[in-house]
């Protein structure tokens, strides 16, 4: 099992497509393990976005990100981290086929709904940038066995 970080980004809160996206993660078979809305501070978008803040697109995406309320999601999930990714979608929203997230609902390189970590490294980190352990809620739903084999773990 992995678990992955999501932010639902402004866009995303500001369109009141929060429990779509969350709908679609949890009819995929993902548990939401912890939950949040919150607000993004310049300091915990430069936390976050760290090996960006260098680069010339730095100030209009930290701009974006501190504009609006964001819901930070805790996911989890056999092979959560791949199977968040290929539900997003490519980053650009223009080129995200359909049936992504991002291919159904946005048309926007930067304005793209949702951020996903991609990797486990990023997982662990940006998990702990978010949520503290005690924030996160293990459980087994009692339809998993609807969702995966009994051997997969």
């Amino acid at each position: 099992m992995q678990k992955t970080l999501v932010l639902l980004k402004p866009d995303c809160v500001e369109r009141r497509l929060i429990g779509e996206i969350i709908g679609r993660f949890e009819n995929k078979g993902l548990n939401v393990v912890a939950m949040k809305m919150l607000r993004v501070t310049p300091a915990l978008s430069k936390q976050h976005y760290a090996e960006h803040v260098s680069k010339s697109f730095y100030p209009n995406l930290e701009s974006f990100i501190t504009s609006s309320p964001i819901v930070a999601l805790a996911l989890e999930g056999l092979e959560a981290i791949r199977v968040v990714r290929d539900m997003l979608g490519a980053t650009n929203g223009l080129k995200a086929a359909p049936g992504t997230i991002r291919g159904d609902f946005s048309s926007s390189r930067q304005m793209n709904l949702v951020h996903a970590s991609d990797s486990e490294e990023s997982a662990t980190r940006e998990l702990a940038l978010y949520f503290q352990p005690s924030e996160v809620c293990e459980y087994t739903p009692t339809l998993v066995g609807s969702f995966r084999a009994s051997d997969e773990s």
